[in-house]
């Protein structure tokens, strides 16, 4: 397995020689394994690790991934944090507060450290697991493409290690990871479909459901490296100047000339340079400012939110963060 992830890392380039990468690790199977394999392949890492503070063998994981660290004399930041306290007061669920929590603190040390790389262990699984999320949310066809081996200064180096593998390493290795007893609950969404959906396809669809959804995911992440770049073009080909920073404008004639897709994706592309994010920006949003623009009638506007408006006039299309 070790020289399955060296594969990974080379091909998708995900670590060059001489960089220093921080690793997230929990203290169960996948980030144990994850910094395991990056000790043995011999790279320059830092450990972060965070307590939520929201179970009881929290502290046993802490103290856990610090005597790994020791073990292997690698540098192993901690935080703890009170995620509830947290989510509550920023108005954001457990999920994604905890989320937002330890990417600041990643890059906190990044920073601190000098480092340049991230390294999380999302493996093949979660993969999957994403796409079939993502489907089920009608996140449209960029959702398909899934977990990236890299986004970013994001690496995820077991991306291409089932869980199965990953296991079967820890036990090989002797590590004795944690185990996470919230990963067992099927309250969540993700958890029933690992729990649940997967092993249902498994034993009445497809026996290698997690390969086959794992290779359309390659595919998708192919095409829509396509596609972005056609949207890339089509951008430059119909943007006129702009006359401030908070307003986009296009050639209305150019615009209404391109395929629907490139119309669609032309406009959440000038909304994200404009917002920083699409957030809230919903498939009626984009046909209707589509349609706006086909009818080609002068002085129409519309406000899909309060923070955006979408005016044809003079033969030009404004998009305007207001």
């Amino acid at each position: 397995m070790i020289d399955k992830v060296k594969d990974t890392i080379e091909k998708y380039k995900l670590i060059e020689d001489g960089e220093k990468v921080v690793v997230g690790v929990s203290g169960g199977p996948d980030s144990t394994c994850l910094l395991h394999i990056l000790i043995s392949l011999g790279y320059d890492v830092v450990v972060c690790h965070i307590n939520h503070g929201l179970r009881e063998n929290g502290n046993i994981d802490e103290k856990f991934v610090k005597e790994f660290c020791d073990k292997h004399s690698v540098k192993c930041y901690i935080k703890r944090i009170n995620l509830k306290d947290k989510a509550s007061l920023n108005g954001m669920s457990t999920e994604e507060a905890g989320r937002k929590a330890r990417y600041d603190f990643f890059n906190e040390v990044l920073n601190k450290e000098s480092a340049s790389k991230i390294a999380t262990a999302h493996n093949l699984n979660d993969n999957v697991e994403t796409v079939l999320l993502n489907e089920f949310r009608g996140s449209g066809v960029g959702g398909l493409k899934g977990i990236l081996p890299i986004a970013g200064n994001i690496i995820r180096p077991l991306i291409e290690c089932s869980r199965n593998e990953i296991e079967r390493y820890c036990i090989d290795n002797n590590l004795n990871p944690r185990h996470d007893e919230s990963n067992d609950e099927t309250a969540y969404t993700r958890n029933k479909i690992r729990l649940e959906l997967i092993p249902y396809l498994e034993n009445n669809i497809n026996s290698n459901v997690v390969d086959g959804v794992s290779r359309l995911s390659k595919i998708v992440a192919e095409e829509e490296d396509f596609v972005n770049q056609e949207v890339q073009k089509a951008y430059d080909a119909i943007l006129i100047e702009n006359e401030n920073d908070n307003t986009i404008c296009f050639s209305l004639k150019k615009f209404n000339s391109l395929h629907i897709l490139l119309r669609k994706r032309l406009i959440i592309k000038a909304i994200f340079n404009l917002l920083g994010n699409a957030k809230d920006i919903e498939k009626v949003h984009i046909d209707d400012i589509v349609k706006m623009c086909e009818n080609n009638v002068g002085g129409k506007f519309l406000t899909p939110k309060k923070y955006l408006k979408v005016t044809v006039k003079n033969h030009k299309i404004y998009i305007e963060k207001l």
